[in-house]
């Protein structure tokens, strides 16, 4: 751990010492009996409780908080030393300190003229470089200058890649869609027990075709078999000498792509400070250029280093990162809130919340503190969610009468991303109709004079009452921007990237690691090792004992 990041350290039970931290306790108690409809009543909250930065609007006045609030919650930011930890991830220190590495992902959407250092180094101009051969690929396979072994013109691409390098594009793909080249079939493939690969192949012809391998290492092993399977099904075809024009990839293993037949004109670089769920702006984002062409795909860069800057340089009271974190560690760690859920009303951000579940999730859900001491709060949340409206006739019946305890963001362009534009606002007018109701709710007055005037019975009255009503009282934020497209998308990945950065600042745990994936992949290795043995393991629990029986009699 360098110098930097060890003066950044506090000691591990600091947090809940704090007298911020046990003010904000009593603080939740005092408005423990305060219901958001209250608030949300009071003269001038919005202005009070949402901000503003270019064509983003955070909305956070349906969370239960007051002034008083907000001032504990910005005094606990500055008491974690958030601006500081801000710095030191800007500067290039080994914020991931688990692995003595610096986080710079936000060099890959710097601009080239900027100055990124990591141990004495100038990224941008190894970053730029890399950059340039990858955008240069994808608009000469949009172009149709660059084609395939037989001369015919590629018109399929196939990601091949897991976790980051695979979530990310494909998120990115399906919400940029308006801007893809109609004439470009994208194909994603992640899942190892290979139904996907199946599917995509049954559908490309090998001539056209372009795989992309996203792999650092180059033997992920899910990403390993399918490369492979797919490596074969290509031979069959068109034969091994044209693999070095049909497949290309991003890893830094160069025996293993000399193995596989990568053309050294074809391989894409990645770098040890960028994670994986971090990666779309890098060579990973291959794909999600050849989709929607090099200058859009700089938009989106540009998109993510507005909020950068913004993240850097904006008082903590009006950063948007900064108070989305809090919002979120006001719900969670003081109101009792056990999940979050994602809810875009557009139905191109349909895998954000995917997204959004690696992102957070990997990043954050860790049990100890950086100095390996147990902690004593809770951290991480678990995130889901769906698009609206569709969400609202699944799982939003719990949400708004049962019983668990959550809070919402509700997501979503002005301009909607198709031409329908009565559907659209038909679609916001039920994403600001859901944040009341599950802010406001039904009570039960509300309820009987309702029942009252369609001329229900007292008894009917009295029988129905307590099955319509809604508690409501559920915190959400709103974000709000003016189009999706490439920009805005990179300003609202980058937004939920350094908000994550900002929690894990807060609760004292290192965000840049991910030792958590690491022990199932061991212990898989040495289950399959077992399934597949020429003798039967004695070993072997009842499970996989059947597994190994109904393999065998296929």
């Amino acid at each position: 751990m360098n110098d930097q990041v060890a003066s950044l350290e506090q000691p591990s039970g600091g947090l809940g010492q704090l007298p911020v931290w046990q003010a904000l306790k009593r603080q939740a108690t005092t408005l423990a009996g305060t219901h958001i409809a209250e608030l949300l009543d009071v003269p001038g909250r919005y202005a009070q409780f949402s901000r503003q930065h270019g064509d983003f609007i955070l909305d956070f006045s349906r969370n239960r908080l007051d002034v008083g609030t907000l001032e504990l919650l910005i005094e606990l930011a500055e008491a974690r030393g958030v601006p500081r930890w801000i710095e030191a991830l800007f500067s290039g220190a080994a914020v991931n300190s688990t692995e003595n590495r610096a986080a710079q992902h936000m060099a890959l959407r710097s601009p080239d003229e900027a100055s990124v250092f990591v141990d004495g180094t100038n990224l941008l101009a190894e970053i730029s470089a890399e950059r340039e051969r990858m955008l240069a690929l994808a608009d000469a396979i949009r172009s149709g200058e660059f084609r395939g072994a037989t001369g015919a013109r590629i018109r399929h691409i196939v990601n091949i890649g897991i976790g980051g390098s695979d979530l990310g594009p494909v998120m990115a793909a399906a919400a940029l869609h308006e801007y893809a080249d109609p004439d470009l079939g994208l194909h994603f493939v992640s899942n190892v027990d290979g139904t996907q690969l199946a599917d995509v192949l049954a559908r490309v012809p090998a001539a056209e075709t372009l795989f992309i391998i996203c792999s650092k290492t180059f033997v992920t092993w899910e990403t390993s078999l399918n490369a492979g399977a797919a490596r074969r099904w290509f031979i069959a075809q068109l034969g091994e000498a044209a693999v070095a024009r049909h497949f290309v990839a991003v890893s830094v293993n160069g025996p293993a792509m000399d193995s596989f037949g990568i053309a050294p004109g074809h391989r894409f670089r990645m770098w040890d400070w960028v994670g994986g769920r971090y990666s779309l702006w890098s060579p990973i984002g291959l794909a999600i250029a050849i989709a929607i062409g090099g200058e859009n795909f700089r938009q989106l860069l540009r998109g993510a280093h507005e909020l950068d800057e913004h993240f850097r340089s904006a008082p903590l009271g009006d950063n948007l990162p900064v108070l989305l974190a809090l919002m979120g560690i006001w719900n969670q760690n003081h109101l009792g809130t056990t999940s979050h859920a994602i809810l875009p009303y557009d139905g191109r951000l349909a895998r954000f919340p995917a997204y959004l579940q690696q992102l957070e999730m990997e990043s954050n859900g860790k049990g100890v503190t950086r100095d390996g001491q147990p902690v004593q709060w809770s951290t991480g949340v678990v995130l889901w969610g769906e698009p609206g409206s569709n969400a609202q006739h699944s799982f939003f019946q719990l949400l708004h009468q049962g019983t668990a305890q959550f809070a919402a963001d509700f997501i979503a362009p002005v301009e909607g991303s198709s031409a329908a534009v009565d559907q659209h606002m038909v679609g916001l007018a039920n994403m600001l109709a859901q944040a009341e109701a599950f802010a406001r709710g039904n009570p039960a007055d509300a309820v009987r004079a309702e029942l009252v005037a369609q001329g229900r019975s007292p008894a009917e009255v009295e029988r129905l009452t307590p099955h319509k009503v809604h508690p409501g009282n559920h915190a959400s934020n709103i974000l709000l921007m003016r189009r999706l497209d490439p920009r805005s998308l990179g300003f609202l990945i980058a937004l939920y990237e350094q908000k994550v950065f900002v929690q894990a600042c807060i609760w004292g745990i290192n965000p840049f690691d991910q030792w958590g994936v690491e022990l199932g992949k061991k212990m898989a290795t040495a289950m399959h090792d077992k399934l597949q043995a020429a003798e039967a393991d004695s070993t072997l629990p009842g499970i996989a004992a059947a597994i190994r029986r109904w393999s065998g009699d296929a």
